[in-house]
């Protein structure tokens, strides 16, 4: 008997993922929830565990290639049973398969331009993220040349057509080569993960209209609670860090400015009840964004808690698929690499994210007279399409008053 493994969905708008490393070779005994393989999308990378312990009989899908979710990349059985690796990817269709393919269609380009190509029902199935891109840029999915499983149209598909299509009124740029020929140079590939974020960073660009406020806040009531607290903290085995207070107090304004934690779905404006924020984690080879979920109903202890769980594991990449998902607003901390401040790019399908800058001791004017207060400056990022600036500004005054009074019961 032998049981399928698959490739799994680490998010809810990932439609695809690429193994890199298999841990464990045909032949080899794995456990239950032993480290089988390791992927990386655009969301996360993660080693994957064996859903059931036997003999790994079979790979179906090398180092390096890219499956959508769901597919069958592996075989286990409960006897020694050795298949030939995977065969190397297959190539594309030949020009006379392709004339086989359903009658054509015609797709807008979105200013008055059309053009042929290939149509099948099929290829209507895709993710939220594809469907939504191709609602705001008034491209019919149908139309389009799908690369996914079942001509399934992936993000892709569809920001490659964008990128290909006409322009209503092109401008002649020409191409600034990124070196020059004998320039002494090294050229490294991309990993996949740095090619994923690439591809959301610029797709959040031509989504969302970008605007940022930052407030200057005083953390010297926090850094007096948190002086007092430490020790408590440390006897429970937990680091009790600035991020968990900002967390906290991030999780409470929300709930006074819903918009902030909503989603444009066409014309429509998505209200989430769940306020689960990303907490974005630098690593050596990426940025993954793991998500505390509920984080309204916890305390600044229980935050500390999940917010180390989460990191620890993200670096081990042991990150589960649920943890990366349900995101509703992201927290990213350049401040710990000493940063005053940066102007982050919001994360799809969110609204907004915010920056913290380094909370160091500054001079400032308190009560007319010049005082030294550990001081941070915190940088919101909005979609000016929903959000305007009166109510980014207020929910950040919000944020500081609330970290300035912050109340000790809280921690």
């Amino acid at each position: 008997m032998t049981t399928p493994i698959l490739m799994p969905q680490m998010g809810e708008s990932i439609a695809e993922g690429t193994i890199v490393r298999w841990i464990k070779k045909v032949g080899e005994a794995v456990g239950r929830d032993e480290p089988l393989f390791e992927i990386s999308t655009d969301k996360v990378d993660a080693e994957i565990p064996s859903p059931v312990a036997g003999i790994l009989a079979e790979i179906k899908v090398r180092e390096g290639e890219t499956v959508p979710v769901n597919s069958v990349v592996a075989t286990i059985g409960d006897k020694v049973v050795v298949s030939a690796p995977a065969p190397v990817s297959q190539p594309a269709a030949s020009p006379a398969a392709r004339a086989e393919a359903p009658a054509a269609t015609v797709v807008s380009g979105g200013n008055g331009d059309t053009q042929p190509v290939t149509g099948d029902p099929r290829r209507t199935r895709s993710s939220p993220l594809v469907r939504r891109i191709a609602r705001e840029h008034n491209v019919d999915i149908a139309g389009l040349h799908g690369t996914g499983v079942g001509g399934r149209v992936t993000k892709h598909d569809i920001l490659g057509f964008l990128e290909h299509r006409p322009s209503p009124a092109p401008a002649v740029i020409g191409h600034v080569p990124a070196f020059k020929p004998g320039e002494a140079v090294e050229i490294v590939p991309m990993g996949v993960m740095r090619k994923k974020i690439a591809e959301h960073m610029v797709l959040s660009r031509r989504t969302s209209a970008h605007v940022h406020s930052v407030f200057e806040v005083n953390f010297a009531r926090v850094a007096k609670i948190r002086e007092a607290k430490k020790a408590e903290y440390e006897r429970a085995g937990l680091k009790l860090t600035y991020l968990a207070f900002i967390v906290k107090a991030v999780a409470d304004a929300l709930v006074l400015f819903p918009v902030l934690n909503s989603s444009i779905d066409g014309d429509n404006i998505v209200y989430k009840k769940d306020i689960n924020l990303g907490i974005a984690v630098a690593l050596e080879w990426g940025l993954i964004v793991p998500v505390v979920k509920q984080a309204n109903g916890k305390s600044v202890r229980e935050l500390s808690r999940a917010i180390a769980d989460l990191a620890d594991r993200a670096r081990a990449k042991q990150l589960k698929p649920e943890d990366v998902q349900g995101g509703t607003f992201t927290i990213t901390n350049p401040g710990t690499f000493g940063a005053q401040f940066g102007m982050p790019i919001i994360n799809q399908p969110q609204v907004a994210i915010l920056g913290i800058g380094a909370i160091e001791k500054r001079a400032v004017v308190i009560d007319d007279a010049i005082a030294i207060r550990p001081m941070a400056y915190l940088t919101m990022g909005y979609d000016h399409r929903l959000i305007d600036g009166a109510i980014a500004d207020q929910f950040l005054s919000k944020l500081k008053e609330t970290l300035e009074r912050f109340d000790e019961s809280w921690a």
